[in-house]
């Protein structure tokens, strides 16, 4: 799966919990998750919870605080789907 294909499905994954639609549509690996789509703090687990599912992968706490933006959670989804081939 490319960083771009992640991109796609993660911008699935985030729509339910972002508040900022507009800025959903433009996401980037720059694009932080909290200030640049006002996804509630609270929300971040939910978010790492519904990748797991999606990507049939586990993410320990440091893997977890590296999903800040979407690069960092693009990082983090294609390393741990790599770590299972």
């Amino acid at each position: 799966m490319t960083r771009q294909e992640i991109l796609i499905e993660l911008k699935k994954v985030l729509s339910p919990y972002t508040l900022d639609k507009e800025a959903l549509a433009t996401i980037d690996e720059n694009t932080d998750l909290i200030k640049d789509l006002k996804i509630n703090s609270a929300n971040l687990v939910d978010i790492i919870i519904d990748a797991e599912t999606k990507y049939n992968i586990e993410i320990d706490y440091d893997a977890a605080d590296k999903m800040v933006n979407v690069g960092g959670c693009i990082d983090v989804i294609e390393e741990k789907t790599n770590q299972q081939t």
